[in-house]
């Protein structure tokens, strides 16, 4: 089995328009530029294209001084990376941590394009934010993604999720695209939900532990090119992929080796593995053996 990296993404703005990478740097709470912008809520709670559609139509760029942001319906915008002196409380799921402001003009802005009141924050320190100590390690850190520093999928595990989504629905369904599910990284060469047993990989140059695989939502039931919501890929998923009564697709990852660089093409290489049939990582592991006595 010859595996290969196929593509790379980031998402400069938690839940917002992702880019694709021929290359990127990896660092310990993921690929550079990854998720280090986020909107909430006056209580300072993420907000996310679960609650807010409209949030997958927002295109940000990053540029030398921050990001271009640009959405249907509004003119485009810059916003400068604020300074890390001031900070706010901010909240992702049960994650607790600080972030700095962008000021009111983004605030207006983002809040004009969604039709919400938001706010946007800077995660200065991606250092600041662990991640669960129950599938990882005291040290690993995450920015601002649901809870680990990467995702990974397979080209193979979407191809067979397409084979069930179109043979069930209407005659002249498009298939899914993999940005439905928002990874980072996409390999291809393998079969279908082979992921699942992976433990250590080595994409290129950086190595990378599989601690977790990655329930989905209805944040996948939203069409990223149009905000509308569907029962897909909920729904098949739901009779193929269903275990511990959640669905499954794709695979969380923490970097063993920041500061290498990964590039579409590379090979990956799987150096760990479970026994396959298991299916996805859903059981926390232990983080260290007891000290010998």
């Amino acid at each position: 089995m010859s595996l290969t990296l196929a593509s790379i993404h980031r998402y400069p703005v938690k839940s917002c328009r992702g880019e694709a990478l021929d290359h990127a740097v990896v660092e310990p709470q993921g690929l550079a530029g990854d998720r280090r912008w986020m909107l909430v809520d006056a209580q300072g709670e993420a907000v996310t294209a679960r609650e807010v559609h409209r949030l997958v139509l927002v295109h940000p760029e990053i540029t030398a001084t921050g990001l271009r942001v640009a959405a249907p319906g509004a003119d485009p915008f810059e916003v400068v990376v604020p300074d890390g002196a001031t900070q706010v409380p901010v909240q992702v799921f049960s994650s607790s941590f600080t972030a700095a402001p962008a000021g009111p003009a983004a605030d207006a802005w983002f809040s004009a394009a969604l039709g919400a009141d938001v706010r946007l924050v800077h995660l200065d320190d991606p250092l600041r934010r662990p991640t669960s100590l129950d599938y990882s390690r005291p040290d690993d850190r995450v920015s601002l993604a649901d809870g680990y520093p990467l995702l990974v999928a397979t080209e193979e595990s979407l191809a067979a999720l397409n084979d069930e989504v179109l043979g069930s629905s209407p005659t002249g369904r498009e298939p899914l695209p993999m940005a439905r599910f928002r990874p980072n990284v996409v390999v291809r060469g393998g079969a279908a939900w082979t992921e699942d047993d992976w433990r250590v990989l080595r994409i290129g140059g950086a190595t990378f532990r599989a601690v977790k695989g990655c329930a989905r939502c209805v944040l996948t039931t939203v069409d990223p090119d149009t905000g509308e919501r569907e029962h897909e890929p909920i729904r098949s998923l739901a009779r193929i992929r269903r275990f511990d009564r959640k669905t499954w697709f794709g695979v969380n990852l923490v970097p063993d080796t920041p500061g290498a660089t990964i590039r579409v093409g590379d090979e990956v290489e799987v150096l760990e593995a479970a026994e396959p049939g298991g299916g996805p990582i859903r059981v926390p592991v232990d983080q260290a053996a007891a000290p010998a006595p």
